[in-house]
Parts: structure tokens; C-alpha cells; sequence
């Protein structure tokens, strides 16, 4: 915070609304933020007079916030010069006071990271700390105030503290310096003479758990003696530090090092090199095997010695990840080439540790089960178990500050970007667990260089310039316009808002205009390198096709960038088909299409096909069995409804069919009935699977009949080869194990669909063109660490032999999300506008042969008739049959 007088904004803003306060008398004069729950306040009368205490409160501004909380309402009266001590009422607070100092007891919660002062009658008249700022600045220190100051201050003035070590109690009691009113108990110093030792490699033994910890417990009948050097110092994410044997047993199945328990920081003389002896139980934590000293902390600190170099890493033939990282436990590891690490989730936040981290898995990134099986197969099945066992989290100890990489200083947009796929090689840490998941605690700095990429960025797709045309798909992450102070039209779609005025974006996309416009121009950029004639999109704002609406916008920034033959137009259905006469459908997002008429021609009007919805009433169906019988809630789920279009190309129809099916996220009935509403299915397809079966069979029903070629693209929320894409490809009941149904409770255009549900005899003959031209292996999106295709391509046979080549550009599922246009996590992250992290899913893209259609007897080489003729203009041949060409 500087070494003086410093005002942020929000601190000026609150000293202009706030009255002064002059010779105020009560103010801080002494703060501990000590090991655990060791916390206390001192404050002092700084006047000649007595002062009555009512209307007085110590408070506390946690992290950032502006608006305090209370530690304790302040009574009775303070005479004049005198001090009272607020101290933490916890039972494990080690602060001992003097009888004759005045006290109190208040329940403390402040941590370093929070801001302590005393407000008078609604007024701050005191502060520690910078209000609106966040930093562990206040952690593990003693502050006290410089005998000096007499005036409280509503203003945080820095130098007027002196910082004295963690710990620190003697002060407490007495205005300034030490005189011995505040102490910790004084516990006899614990030896290791005469103690048996057991070797560390012992207590880690070769399996998953401790061989000391009886079957069925977890933690040891006895305390053991351990001995080491010290490795490393845990801090936040691990309260302790490591211990590793300085000549271990030489085998490679048991670990050397292991984890010591504190429940804190450790003493700042346990320092990587110095010899520890400890003596504890040792405990089973999650997968965590320590030694727990916290209660009596018995530990004799030895001489400094040198820290043990970190082992080579490496998965040896026959095991796993998992199993390779349980002989390392408590270890330091370094990852080399042999290690052969890869990136299958790069940096960002991990939802289930509240931090941001990545994962690492050995040899190649993990691929989505279903992706690449069918659903349940045995296959899928132990895919899913294998990839549960190749996972390694990378941590910080130090929870990562919004944008940073603590480990990878030089992370940014354009030179320093992690993708999924890159070999990860220098990188040094200590094995640890966590809720049973293997942690890389990282110990030191790695570099660019460090990343080896395997798949490295493009500019460009590779397919850009291929084919006659090029059909993508991109899903274009919540486009919105209506909730960036860009002036688009109010989005009346958003169910969960009771005034539609107030609803803008309905929380999505963009919250500034600086935030839309780097996201509208990292999507633009993306669009111009696709060089796609027709673009599908989905994800946009519903918010109509007006001057101002998302659609508009994005096409206006796009065509100011190109040339009158590449300008882009959109599809707009008529009036009389849509929601309202505007909107496609009632969600708050929904599908376009773009393309560029210089080289297709809408052929007909569009047309929205609506998606099926699940009315279900509660109490409609039941689960469990006598007493544990329960009966359904009420179930109101909806889907998004598609956009086709007919274009002519070269005199041939081709029918686009845009799509972006039901979520994986927020469960349906069917889910209910599983016991899988707070969980994953175990089929592995994520929630509301039969409801977008449904889905799939709505549209395959409704385009069986289309003439000419038929390409349906867009997210369709499933996988390579799960249930809904087999619907709409090669399902056939008759060659599989598993029985593929609809959801129930269902409504079409307002009337009964299906309430029951129904099972699929047979797919309706699409063609996966990803699958065809690469294999099932493919992917456009990245989840939770695995790879795979949400972003489809499917075709008719017509479509699949005018195929050229087709690509997931993989701009996005490779990349970490922290390049994304929003800076609500990123901190000071520069961001960049190029392509790469304008969504979340890869636009895929589509090459086709459509030859131009020369008339007969005037074309050139093979266009003067035959069959080329035939098969390349057989639309022509539909007007004119009788053309001796066309027979």
C-alpha cells in the first residue's frame, strides 16, 4: 500500500459522503492476526477526558467490501489514556491477558484480507486498512500504532503502523511496546531424544493408504517420530510443510516424503533445507497421507542443511497416473519429457475448488467417453474410469490472483497462452491430495519455452479457400447488446425477470461496452479468417432483427471490414412465423444465419421448426419404494427452435438447418426419476438427454421430406455418439443393447406431443460428416478437462458426396477461458483481439464441391454434356429432362 498517505476513489468517494469527525479520541491502537484463532484489537482514549462508549462498534470491511460488519457493540466508558483489548472468544485463541487489563470477548473473523475500524453513531471515525481493496496486506503480522498518533482517521494512513512479527502478544494492554500484558502459553519444547524413529517411507508403505492406518480408519492407533529435511512450506492451500528422508529406502514404490500437519503457517524457521523432527498420528485426509501435529504441535527445529533435488517424474509401464503419483506422496517431482505431461485443461477456474488451476494428464488430453463409445458401453465405461485416473491438478499454494498464473509470470493473450494439448516440461511441486484428486502444489517459475506445443495456433483455417463454398457453424458465447450500454433493444425473453423493461440482458454476455465491442471484434476477426459463405449461429440475443438488435450490429461490423462480393446478410423469417412477430422462439438467446449473397441465393422463405417442451405437473410420477416413495415436482423445461433455410448454389437447392438443442445443465423429469437432479446421469450425457432425443426426433421428422441437399449444423449439446446425434444418423434398434426414448409430458406448438415418451426403432439416416472425413475422435469444446464434439456437421447423402473437407478450428476449446472479452475475473489481464478465445466452442467448418453448371452446348471440357453433366446439374436436368444431355 505505499509508505504514505494513499486515497482510492471508493476511499474519496466515502470521506465526501461521510461528516468529519475532528479529535476524535477513540482509536485503534494495536491489531494481531496470529496463528488460527489467536486475534485481537487493541483501543485507546487518546483524550484528557472520559469518554461514554455508547454509539461506539468495532467493525470489520471483509475483503473488498464497503459495508462493515460488527465484531462487538462498545458500552460503559473509557477513562482518559486508557486501552481495552477485544479478543476472539474461540476457545482455541492462545492470547493470554494480564487480570488487570480491561477486556472483552468478541467473535473475531478477520484474516489478513479484511479491514478493521470504529464507527460512532453510523460514522467510521477509524480505519486499518485501504476500504474496496482486497490482498492478504494485514496476514500473519502484529500492527500497532505509533505512540505518536493521537487522532482517529477516517482515512487509512499506512505509516502511522509499526509491523511487528506473527504472534506477537506482549503488547497488548498498554498504549505502545512490549511490557508482557498479552502472551501465548509457554508448552515445554519437545524433543526427539530418545524418540524411536520410523523411516517416512514406512508410513507411506506402497499403497493408497498408510500401512500404519488400520483397515476401516483413518488415522493411526499410536503417534510415530518422523525425522527429515524440509521441502517445502505450506501455507494456504496446505497448512504445514513437507518432510522427506535424506537417504531414502531406494525403492521406486514408496515414497520418501510426507506431509506435516500444522493447521497453519508453519514457524518461520521451518525453511526447505532445515532438519524437522515430529511426532503425531498419522492421518488419511482425503487421500491425504499426513502426519497431524496441530493440537500439540511436537516439533524440534535441527540444523540447515540442503534441500533434496525434486525426483524425475515418470509413469511407469503397466500403471497409471494415479498410481504413478502415489510412490511420489508428499514428494518433490520435477515434470521433464519423460514425464510426458500434457495440458487437458488449461488455466481457469475450477468451480469445485473455487480457484483458478489446470489439469495435466499423461501422454494425450482426455476425450469425453461418449464422444468416442456409445453411452454405457463397456467402452465408455472404462474410458471414464481411466480418464478419473489420469488427472493431475496444478495449484498454487497461494490462492491465484484474478489473471495470474502464479507460476507463469509472463502469461498473456498473444506469446505467453497456455492451450490443452501442450507438454508441460520444468515445472517442480510437491504431490499432495485433495478430496481423493492428485495436487501438483507448483514450487517454482516456469517460462513460455516450457510449453511445448502440440497443437499450435492458426490464423486461419486450413479449409478456408477449399471447396466451391463453405458452410460453419459458431457458437458465438451469449452475444449480447442490450446489457452494454451499446443502446440495443431490451430482451424481453428473460423468464426469470417479473418487469421485462428491467430485464436487459437477462444477465448474460456483456455488462460494458468496452467488454462487447473487444467481444464483437474477437468474433468478427473469426468470421473474416472462416471466409464461410453461409455461417450458422447460435447464442446470439433474441432481441429481433431491428437496426439496433445483435444481429444487426455484428453484421454491420462485419461488412465494414469486407468487400462488397464477401458482405454477409441475414436471414430474417417472416413476421407471421415468429414469437411475438419477432423473436425466434421465447428463450433469451437464439440461432441465425448469415451468408453472403454475391455467392448463394435464399431460394424460399425461412422456416423456424419449434422445439418440442416438457410440461410436466408435480407430482406426476413417483420414485422410491413404501416409506422412501416420493412424487415428482413440477418440471417446465423449454428448447431453443431452429432456423432452416433453402439456398440455391449454382442452380442446386441446399437446405441449412441451424440448431442449438437443450442444455446439459439444469435437469428434466427424467433426470428426477434417476435420483440424478443434483448429480450426473451415469449414462455419462449430462441432464435432459431424453428431452433433447426429442428434440432430435422433432427435427428428423420435420426435414425427412427435404429435396435436395440437407446439412444440419449448430450445438447440438450431445456428443459424437450419443443418444440424440444416433437418432438424427445410424441408430437401429435392432443392432444395439440399449433402448433410446423420448422425454415425457411433452407439448409441440402448444399441444400434446408425447406424454409417455416413446422408444426409437431407427435413426432418420443423417450423416456425420466429422465422423466420416476424421473419425469419432473430434472435438469443438472442452469440459471439466476432457475433449469432444458438441458442435456437429450432418448431412444427407446429396450433402456427404459433395464433401471437400471439413475442420473444427480450434480457436477456443483449446484456449483459457481468461481470454474471453470479459474482465469481470481477469483483473489486469491485457486482452487481445484476435480470434483465439472468442467463444467458448470452435466454429466448425464445411467444404463443398458445387461446380458451376455450364448450359449445354456452351460450357467448356466436361460441362458440354454426359454424365458429369447429369450429376452436377441435375437441378437444371429437373427443368429440362427432355435435354438429350439430361438422359
Amino acid at each position: 500500500m505505499g509508505n504514505v498517505k494513499k486515497l482510492s476513489a471508493l476511499a474519496l468517494a466515502i470521506a465526501v459522503a461521510v461528516p468529519a469527525v475532528a479529535n476524535a479520541d477513540i482509536l485503534i491502537s494495536e491489531y494481531v492476526e496470529g496463528s488460527g484463532y489467536s486475534k485481537a484489537v487493541e483501543i485507546y482514549n487518546s483524550g484528557s477526558a472520559a469518554v461514554d462508549l455508547s454509539g461506539y462498534s468495532l467493525v470489520y470491511y471483509s475483503k473488498g467490501e464497503t459495508t462493515p460488519k460488527t465484531i462487538i457493540e462498545l458500552d460503559g466508558s473509557m477513562a482518559a489514556g486508557a486501552v481495552k483489548v477485544i479478543s476472539n472468544k474461540d476457545s482455541r485463541n492462545v492470547i493470554s491477558l494480564e487480570p488487570s487489563i480491561d477486556s472483552r470477548l468478541a467473535t473475531i473473523y478477520f484474516n489478513g484480507d479484511d479491514k478493521v475500524g470504529i464507527i460512532k453513531d453510523g460514522t467510521l471515525v477509524d480505519i486499518l486498512g485501504e476500504i474496496g481493496t482486497t490482498g492478504d496486506w494485514a496476514k500473519d503480522v502484529t500492527l500497532e500504532r505509533k505512540a505518536d498518533v493521537t487522532l482517529a482517521s477516517a482515512d487509512y494512513v499506512q505509516s502511522q503502523w509499526l509491523t511487528k512479527a506473527k504472534n506477537t502478544f506482549s503488547g497488548l494492554g498498554a498504549r505502545s511496546g512490549d511490557f508482557g500484558g498479552g502472551s501465548t502459553p509457554v508448552e515445554p519444547a519437545f524433543s526427539c531424544v530418545g524418540e524411536t524413529l520410523t523411516p517416512i517411507y514406512d508410513v507411506q508403505g506402497t499403497g493408497r493408504k498408510s500401512p500404519l492406518i488400520e483397515a476401516g480408519k483413518y488415522e493411526s492407533a499410536d503417534e510415530v517420530t518422523i525425522s527429515g529435511v524440509v521441502t517445502a512450506r505450506g501455507e494456504s492451500l496446505f497448512k504445514g510443510f513437507y518432510l522427506q528422508e535424506v537417504v531414502g529406502d531406494g525403492s521406486p514404490d514408496t515414497s520418501d516424503g510426507v506431509f506435516v500437519y500444522l493447521g497453519e503457517a508453519a514457524p518461520e524457521s521451518v525453511q526447505p533445507g532445515v532438519q524437522v523432527c515430529v511426532q503425531g498420528k498419522v492421518k488419511d485426509y482425503y487421500g491425504l497421507t499426513q502426519l497431524d501435529i496441530k493440537k500439540e504441535k511436537k516439533m524440534e527445529i535441527g540444523e540447515m542443511g540442503l534441500v533434496p533435488s525434486p525426483a524425475n517424474f515418470y509413469v511407469a509401464e503397466g500403471e497409471n497416473l494415479t498410481q504413478a503419483l502415489n510412490r511420489y506422496e508428499g514428494m518433490q517431482i520435477q515434470l521433464d519429457v519423460g514425464s510426458d505431461m500434457k495440458v487437458t485443461r488449461s488455466f481457469g477456474y475450477d468451480y469445485a475448488s473455487r480457484r483458478n488451476n489446470m489439469v495435466l494428464s499423461h501422454k494425450a488430453p482426455l476425450m469425453k467417453p461418449t464422444q468416442v463409445f456409445a453411452p454405457l458401453s463397456a467402452e465408455a465405461i472404462a474410458l471414464q474410469n481411466a480418464n478419473r485416473n489420469n488427472e493431475l491438478y496444478v495449484e498454487s499454494d497461494y490462492k491465484a490472483k484474478n489473471g495470474e498464473v502464479p507460476y507463469f509470470p509472463t502469461f498473456n493473450a498473444e506469446t505467453g497462452y497456455i492451450r490443452i494439448g501442450d507438454q508441460i516440461n520444468n515445472l517442480t511441486g510437491m504431490v499432495s491430495y485433495s478430496y481423493g484428486e492428485p495436487r501438483l502444489v507448483v514450487t517454482n517459475e516456469v517460462v513460455a519455452g516450457d510449453f511445448v506445443r502440440i497443437n499450435e495456433r492458426s490464423d486461419a483455417p486450413e479449409i478456408a479457400n477449399e471447396g466451391d463454398i463453405r458452410v460453419a457453424s459458431f457458437n458465438v458465447l451469449n452475444l449480447f447488446t442490450s446489457d452494454s450500454d451499446i443502446g440495443g433493444p431490451l430482451n424481453p425473453m428473460c423468464k426469470d425477470q417479473a418487469d421485462a423493461d428491467a430485464s436487459r440482458g437477462c444477465g448474460r454476455g456483456a455488462h460494458s461496452l468496452e467488454d462487447y465491442q473487444l467481444q464483437r471484434t474477437k468474433i468478427v476477426n473469426a468470421i473474416k479468417a472462416m471466409n464461410a459463405d453461409v455461417i450458422g449461429l447460435m447464442e446470439i440475443e433474441n432481441n429481433g432483427f431491428g437496426e439496433h438488435s445483435s444481429i444487426q450490429y455484428l453484421l454491420n461490423a462485419l461488412n465494414a471490414e469486407l468487400s462488397q462480393d464477401d458482405a454477409y446478410a441475414f436471414i430474417e423469417p417472416a413476421s407471421a412465423d415468429m414469437y411475438r412477430g419477432e423473436f425466434i422462439g421465447s428463450d433469451a438467446i437464439t440461432v441465425g444465419i448469415l451468408y453472403r449473397p454475391a455467392k448463394v441465393q435464399p431460394a424460399v422463405d425461412a422456416r423456424i421448426i419449434a422445439m418440442p417442451e416438457q410440461h410436466a405437473a408435480a407430482g406426476v410420477a413417483t420414485r422410491g419404494e413404501g416409506a422412501k416413495a416420493e412424487t415428482s415436482p413440477a418440471y417446465d423445461k423449454y428448447q431453443r427452435h431452429s432456423l432452416a433455410q433453402t439456398f440455391m448454389i449454382h442452380g442446386e437447392p441446399l437446405t441449412v438447418v441451424v440448431n442449438h438443442l437443450k442444455s446439459k445443465g439444469s435437469g428434466c423429469l427424467e433426470d428426477w426419476l434417476e435420483f440424478s437432479e443434483n448429480k450426473d446421469p451415469a449414462d455419462l450425457q449430462g441432464k435432459c438427454n431424453e428431452f433433447r432425443v426429442s428434440a432430435a426426433k422433432v427435427l428428423g421428422e420435420s426435414l425427412k421430406d427435404v429435396e435436395g441437399g440437407l446439412l444440419v449444423i449448430g450445438d447440438m449439446n450431445a456428443y459424437g455418439l450419443e443418444d440424440p446425434i444416433a437418432v438424427l444418423t445410424d441408430y437401429d434398434a435392432s443392432n444395439s443393447n440399449r433402448e433410446l426414448v423420448s422425454a415425457s409430458w411433452t407439448r409441440l406448438n402448444g399441444e400434446v406431443y408425447e406424454q409417455a415418451g416413446s422408444v426409437i426403432d431407427k435413426g432418420y439416416g443423417l450423416i456425420n460428416l466429422n465422423t466420416l472425413f476424421h473419425g469419432p475422435a473430434t472435438f469443438s469444446y472442452s469440459y471439466s478437462g476432457e475433449l469432444g464434439n458438441l458442435d456437429h456437421a450432418l448431412a444427407n447423402e446429396v450433402v456427404a458426396d459433395k464433401l471437400v473437407a471439413i475442420e473444427d478450428w480450434n480457436i477456443n476449446s483449446l484456449e483459457s477461458n481468461l481470454f474471453e472479452y470479459s474482465g469481470k475475473y481477469t483483473g489486469d489481464l491485457l486482452k487481445s483481439e484476435n480470434a483465439f478465445s472468442s467463444s467458448d466452442h470452435d466454429p466448425v467448418i464445411i467444404a463443398l464441391t458445387y461446380p458451376r453448371c455450364h448450359k449445354p452446348g456452351k460450357g467448356k471440357g466436361k460441362g458440354k454434356g454426359g454424365p458429369w453433366f447429369r450429376e452436377t446439374c441435375a437441378s437444371w436436368c429437373e427443368v429440362k429432362p427432355s435435354h438429350p444431355f439430361c438422359r
